[in-house]
């Protein structure tokens, strides 16, 4: 395989023996490399391909902030619940779970504590999914030495349920395309300034808005979270809150279906990060 394109120590983009692009990770695979140079196949830990979906810009974005060990252990869990789940994976699913293990090290790290609202309800609808992400969590501790909460294991299995819920329906996919744009314009409008649809919290709140159109799909929007939770995320961005309503408001209209409470909660912390870039 022939190094096409350096994007930091540990991601590269490369062509393979079939001539596809294809994005590398590994501890030092990009150390002292160039264009042109030949890949080190004992540093490669992982390979993407991209797709329609994932091109090579995007998932280099989402890799280069991911420590190769991170990805390593995802991966890990992944092949522990396809086994025990059944689930056939995307290999592009370890892309959003080493992002979600990664962040959850560092607030152990940072000592910042999460609490997860959804815990009642993750174990009455989805306790196999749930058994097994404590089973991940377990695997993490592990493989990190990090002592992560084992409440972690509510969103881990949320990345579970929605994986299986997954559709290759390509006219949704094209609904859920025009939808996207118009959000991005109420957005937009909102705050009075472009957000770049490629970058790195754009793409986080795009895979929130997709993983949002299987729960709508399914009759399984979130729902039972405490007031007291939605007070204090409406007191803390009121801006990102007002404009997820305006989001709310679209998607009722476009998808025919009304919008939980809860859902607009979760829309305002995406909105709140996307707003928080420069």
């Amino acid at each position: 395989m022939e190094v096409l394109k350096v994007f930091n120590n540990n991601v590269v983009l490369a062509c393979d023996d079939a001539g596809r692009q294809v994005v590398l990770t590994g501890r030092g695979i990009g150390f002292g490399v160039r264009a042109g140079s030949r890949v080190d196949r004992t540093r490669i830990q992982q390979t993407f391909v991209p797709d329609a979906a994932h091109d090579a810009d995007q998932l280099s974005a989402f890799l280069t902030e991911i420590p190769p060990e991170h990805l390593a252990v995802a991966a890990e869990i992944l092949a522990l619940a396809q086994r025990d789940l059944s689930i056939n994976f995307a290999p592009a699913m370890v892309i959003p779970l080493a992002d979600h293990l990664s962040f959850a090290i560092k607030r152990v790290r940072q000592h910042i504590v999460v609490e997860y609202p959804l815990r009642a309800e993750v174990a009455h609808l989805y306790p196999k999914e749930l058994r097994v992400a404590r089973d991940a969590v377990a695997l993490a501790r592990e493989r990190t030495g990090v002592d992560l909460p084992i409440d972690e294991a509510i969103p881990i299995a949320l990345h579970f349920v929605n994986a299986m819920f997954a559709t290759d329906d390509l006219s949704r996919t094209f609904q859920m395309t025009e939808v996207f744009r118009q959000v991005f314009g109420v957005l937009e409008s909102a705050y009075q300034r472009r957000f770049d649809p490629e970058g790195i919290n754009a793409a986080r709140f795009m895979t929130h808005l997709r993983y949002f159109f299987v729960r709508v799909d399914a009759d399984r929007q979130l729902v039972e979270n405490p007031t007291s939770f939605t007070a204090t995320i409406k007191q803390a961005f009121p801006d990102a809150y007002q404009c997820a309503e305006r989001v709310q408001s679209l998607l009722e209209l476009r998808l025919g279906k009304p919008i939980t409470s809860d859902e607009v909660v979760y829309l305002t912390l995406h909105v709140a990060r996307l707003a928080s870039d420069a």
